[in-house]
């Protein structure tokens, strides 16, 4: 039911579409809609909770992005675990990695309120590609008006002179800091997090609507991708782990194999693509995967409409 080509362009395709701004759930609807064949019917099994080969699969897809994003922030996440525990302790936010942890635990309660009630019945009702294609499409133009509400709330010199000049010349000394995201308030963890909520629906993107939600509060791009990732890492992992006894049942007998391989592949195209990424929103837009997401949502409405 699983073969080894399959895994391996299925996990692939997981690993990119996970941390791009391109909607994950939507892509592994429209590739197998477009391949069709084998490909749609493998796809089609996935029910949550139905215990289906294709779900065992997709756990392990997540369970390995979800442990890509934790080997790559394994320092962020040292820090921001140890500062969560010690202001438990001191009940007092003081440092960074502490005021990190709190906004993190903020951001992903929306997500973990809504997802266990809304997730099944929002991926049974849009689970047709047509649906997915219209969504896929609407994601885009979220990521464009993103990028209108971040140049409209961006300060120019003209109203800053000198000042903001001398700022924008240490603007590579800023990216690297996490003190901007920690500089977010509590509120606006809540409000990123309700729309990282939004990619419930297939084919809007988690770690895009995120970064939109982080533009709208003033980040800079490097830095709304990046709490985007931390954010999304908790909730990946979550779903993953919550699903894992399926790995371990009768339904991945004759494709634990396959399954491996495409966690692998999973696991090292997310290592890749947040690596890539955060490169990337250093210098550029999010305005590329607009345009892409447009195009292929367009497209794959003409095609199943």
């Amino acid at each position: 039911m699983l073969t080894y080509f399959q895994a391996t362009v299925i996990g692939t395709v997981q690993g990119v579409t996970e941390l791009f701004p391109v909607s994950s759930l939507g892509h592994s609807v429209l590739v197998a809609a477009w391949v069709g064949g084998d490909w749609q019917a493998m796809v089609g099994t996935e029910e949550p909770g139905t215990g289906t080969p294709y779900l065992a699969f997709v756990v392990a897809l997540h369970v390995a992005t979800a442990v890509a994003l934790l080997g790559y922030y394994r320092r962020d996440w040292y820090a921001i675990v140890a500062g969560f525990l010690t202001t438990l302790r001191t009940r007092r936010l003081e440092t960074v990695p502490q005021r990190l942890a709190w906004l993190i635990v903020i951001g992903t309660v929306p997500v973990g309120v809504l997802g266990p009630l809304l997730e099944h019945p929002l991926h049974v009702l849009f689970a047709a590609p047509i649906y997915a294609s219209v969504f896929l499409t609407l994601n885009g133009v979220v990521l464009i008006v993103g990028e209108g509400l971040r140049r409209r709330n961006e300060p120019t010199l003209a109203q800053y002179g000198r000042r903001f000049a001398l700022r924008q010349r240490h603007a590579r000394a800023r990216r690297q800091s996490d003190r901007p995201l920690a500089a977010l308030g509590l509120r606006d963890a809540a409000g990123i997090g309700f729309a990282q909520a939004g990619a419930l629906l297939t084919g809007f993107s988690r770690s895009g609507l995120s970064m939109v939600g982080g533009l709208f509060r003033g980040l800079e791009h490097v830095h709304a991708a990046k709490f985007a990732f931390l954010l999304a890492t908790p909730v990946i992992l979550g779903a993953g782990l919550v699903e894992l006894p399926v790995l371990a049942g009768p339904e991945t007998v004759g494709i634990r194999g396959p399954v491996l391989v495409g966690a692998v592949v999973s696991g090292s195209a997310s290592w890749l693509s947040v690596r890539f990424l955060e490169q990337f929103f250093r210098t550029r837009t999010l305005l590329p995967f607009a345009v892409y997401c447009l195009a292929a949502g367009l497209l794959s409405i003409a095609r199943f409409c």
